[in-house]
């Protein structure tokens, strides 16, 4: 199957190929991608799409001298399997030594640790820079595509490298599609440009200072050896607008780009999942609220920048939501700011971000949106400790968010406290909320408040004396357990859901020192900057004792999550062993 392929050691190996050759490897590229996502999952179309680019780029340039930065770094399957890394897509094994995504621990031919999006002209505008500064003579190409035209970040790169005056190649893979399809008017020149075979006047790259040349057929190796070879060793700041099929090769993911941008294992006859992936979830719940709620109030509009599929918003239930929903493209800073603003004019926003992506909404989470205090509602998916790649950690959103004035944090600990919690958060108008997604969908014949304009106000859920946790969000149910294993020992801890991870309450923590010795808080998250700190805090120079449980201040990569939680002493013998040794 991979015969080609097992030749090819390095990019030199690449260079020896006759052009039927590379067409043939072309194919075992494909499948090895396939064999790799189908058996752990992965990204699917992005990968299948760049793969004669990437063979290109290796034919032509001379890597690592020439230095390829690869945007949207899940395109980058190709280019690993062309750099020594077939093992991570042929055997289980070698799966599980590599990433998902550019690493340079991995290959001397990676540059950087890249995630996420649109940031490899800026990266690339540094490499050059250097080069420059240094008298080298070396190739620096950056490869962007995927929706990542959108982000904020790409367009100030491009800015910066349209003025280096030497070397610089941007590689703008058009496949037209983001993770879902494209929003923005950016994009509108990109399908000019493809209608036009690149000769539209009105040509975007060029108005910004770049050399241009356009490859109608980027899934051509003969088409994009031949651009390369002409734009080798350039000294102009030069644009190669490439148009591909994103999923090219694998009929389930040319026919439906979205689901294939990224799947779980799959069975690759038929492309159905090998996970089990029926019953309720947050997604749904959600859904279903923001649908009845927008009968009831047409102010109501949902905002998401390029990750619907995060929140289970497929095409179909997009167009169900019509104006209330906004895809801003890739482009997280400017949601926020948007969401601001719609406040501002009397909607009710509610952006929708995954935990891992909010780090990139900082500054106008400070500056835009809680400054002028704006009652905008954010929902964070995926927040916790996790076995996720190193670029996509969701740990850290607690200690980022939760220490901006203004800004409210609520931790749900089911199903039915986040539909309160959200119900209050979309009706209220003096702060503005963030509500951390439940991980699980658990119940709680409990009844849950409704009102939450009483901020950093905790429940005790059970009463009792010596030992205290509090038990943060999905956290909430280890405090249960925690609990339970004092009591098999003798002791009856109070249980406390503190709701808030923004503040203090200072009158139940007051409270505490009467009859406690001991608090115990626990979060899903970093504990540097986190929720806990607030308490320890609180206590300072009193007698009370307090443990904090989270995660530490590092970037994991694909860690097993039980071996991180017994690293962390999250499990309740863990933590029912520190209790007792700090009790004596």
């Amino acid at each position: 199957m991979y015969e080609i392929l097992q030749t090819i050691s390095g990019p030199k190996d690449v260079k020896k190929l006759s052009a039927e050759q590379l067409k043939n490897l072309a194919g075992e590229i494909r499948a090895a991608v396939l064999n790799r996502d189908c058996t752990v999952g992965g990204h699917v179309g992005p990968n299948l799409g760049i793969v004669e680019t990437a063979i290109a780029l290796h034919y032509v340039f001379n890597s690592p001298n020439d230095k390829i930065v690869w945007d949207v770094s899940h395109q980058c399957y190709p280019h690993k399997l062309l750099t020594g890394r077939q093992e991570g897509f042929i055997t289980e094994a070698g799966m599980k030594k590599i990433s998902g995504y550019s690493n340079q621990d991995e290959s001397e031919h990676d540059f950087f640790k890249v995630g996420h999006t649109s940031t490899s002209v800026s990266l690339a505008c540094g490499l050059a820079k250097a080069r420059d500064l240094q008298g080298q003579k070396h190739n620096v190409i950056a490869v962007i595509g995927d929706g990542s035209l959108s982000g904020g970040e790409a367009l100030e790169g491009f800015s910066n490298a349209a003025v280096l005056g030497s070397n610089i190649i941007i590689i703008l893979n058009d496949n037209e599609m983001s993770i879902a399809e494209n929003h923005g008017g950016i994009y509108n020149n990109l399908q000019l440009l493809r209608d036009t075979n690149g000769k539209a006047e009105c040509n975007m790259f060029k108005a910004w200072g770049f050399e241009y040349r356009y490859v109608a057929d980027g899934n051509s190796v003969e088409d994009m050896i031949e651009a390369l070879q002409a734009l080798k060793n350039t000294d102009k700041p030069t644009v190669l607008h490439i148009h591909t099929l994103k999923g090219k090769g694998y009929k389930p993911a040319e026919e439906d780009k979205e689901p294939w941008h990224w799947n779980l294992p799959f069975n690759i006859a038929d492309g159905s999942c090998k996970w089990d992936l029926s019953g309720e979830n947050i997604n749904d719940l959600t859904y279903n609220y923001l649908l009845e709620k927008i009968k009831q109030d047409k102010r109501i509009v949902a905002i998401n920048a390029g990750t619907p599929g995060v929140f289970g918003l497929n095409a179909e239930r997009r167009k169900v939501l019509g104006e209330h929903f906004v895809d801003v493209g890739i482009a997280e800073e400017h949601a926020v700011a948007f969401s601001s603003a719609l406040a501002k004019g009397g909607a009710k926003p509610i952006y929708l971000v995954m935990s891992s992506f909010i780090q990139r909404t900082y500054d106008q989470l400070s500056q835009d949106l809680a400054l002028n205090n704006n009652p905008a509602v954010i929902l964070v998916a995926w927040g916790g400790i996790s076995g996720a790649d190193m670029t996509h950690l969701c740990s850290f959103d607690i200690s980022m968010t939760s220490n901006i004035p203004n800004l409210v944090y609520l931790a749900p600990t089911t199903a039915e406290e986040y539909m309160a919690m959200l119900d209050w958060a979309v009706e209220q108008n003096k702060h503005p909320v963030i509500i951390r997604q439940p991980k699980e969908m658990l119940h709680s014949d409990k009844p849950v408040d409704k009102d939450y304009s009483r901020l950093n106000t905790y429940k005790i859920e059970e009463k009792g004396d010596k030992v205290a946790i509090i038990a943060a969000g999905s956290f909430f149910r280890l405090g249960e357990n925690v609990a339970a294993e004092l009591q098999k020992r003798g002791i009856k801890p109070t249980l406390i859901n503190p709701r808030y991870l923004s503040g203090v309450d200072k009158e139940c923590l007051q409270s505490l020192k009467a009859a406690h010795r001991l608090v115990i808080t626990l979060e899903d998250g970093e504990l540097d900057g986190g929720f806990g700190e607030k308490v320890t805090r609180f206590y300072g120079a009193s007698e009370m004792k307090v443990l904090n449980y989270g995660s530490f201040k590092e970037f994991t990569d694909r860690a097993d999550l039980n071996e991180l939680y017994r690293r962390y002493r999250l499990t309740p013998e863990l933590i029912v062993e520190d209790a007792l040794a700090t009790l004596k």
